[in-house]
């Protein structure tokens, strides 16, 4: 049995496959999940050596349980389209597989978020995305996908490194194609109904939440565009609310 399935989701991905695919050459299986991409992405995918799988559902944790089912290995590594593997966070994933026995079932990864490029931001976030198979029962959640899973979980050395919001064009596209589903989201879950004074609590949490709370006002102009983008793209997702709630009466 190999010992490594990294799981790769994609979509319109195609300047981004190859070296997220380099990323996780270490491993012994790499798995591709593709939201039905237009333009290369798949054969790209495919021409280096992963083995791709189509995929409809706009469920982030469908998605993630279809690679699940897919996978071979005894370890299951998740790795997004936008994010690469450090050498530090490779030698100590080797080192945690390689293990004739291990006492944790799931391991944290520390991620650092790079946006419009190269601007560092200061949060470091943690993220559990290698598993031992048997221990992963599923994943859970629309968007903000949650998985299930038993044991012990520890962290890992080294650091997941997150190329997100490269440029203006994709940050508005991302916020269009995904604040219609939490619009939806917080619909069904009966939130009270949008008035004037919500919107403004809504975006003043989102920019404080990115600038003072995260500290990215150490990014410089960099932190100042993607904290007021932050604000921005909440105001989206509640407008849609609004909306949806409108319609509903």
């Amino acid at each position: 049995m190999s010992k490594i399935s990294a799981i790769i989701l994609t979509k319109e991905s195609e300047e981004l496959i190859a070296d997220c695919i380099d990323s996780v050459s270490f491993c012994d299986e790499i798995i591709v999940i593709d939201s039905n991409s237009t333009d290369r992405t798949p054969d790209l995918a495919k021409h280096i050596g992963a083995k791709v799988f189509k995929s409809t559902s706009v469920s982030f944790s469908e998605k993630r349980n279809i690679g699940l089912q897919k996978a071979k290995s005894k370890w299951i590594l998740y790795i997004d389209d936008d994010e690469r593997i450090s050498d530090e966070l490779k030698k100590s994933i080797l080192e945690v597989v390689g293990k004739n026995k291990n006492e944790f079932s799931a391991y944290k990864i520390n991620r650092k978020n790079f946006y419009f490029g190269n601007f560092e931001w200061p949060q470091i976030e943690e993220h559990v995305r290698l598993f031992d198979k048997k221990a992963l029962k599923e994943w859970t959640g629309k968007l903000h996908e949650t998985a299930q899973f038993i044991g012990e979980v520890s962290v890992l050395e080294g650091y997941l490194m997150h190329y997100t919001h490269r440029n203006l064009s994709e940050m508005v596209k991302k916020t269009a194609d995904w604040s219609g589903i939490e619009a939806e989201l917080r619909l069904k879950a009966n939130h009270p109904r949008m008035s004037s004074w919500r919107f403004f609590r809504v975006m003043i949490t989102a920019f404080y939440d990115s600038y003072f709370r995260q500290k990215g006002y150490k990014a410089g102009t960099a932190g100042v565009v993607e904290s007021i983008y932050q604000s921005f793209s909440i105001f989206i997702t509640y407008a849609r609310l609004w909306e949806l709630q409108n319609k509903n009466k």
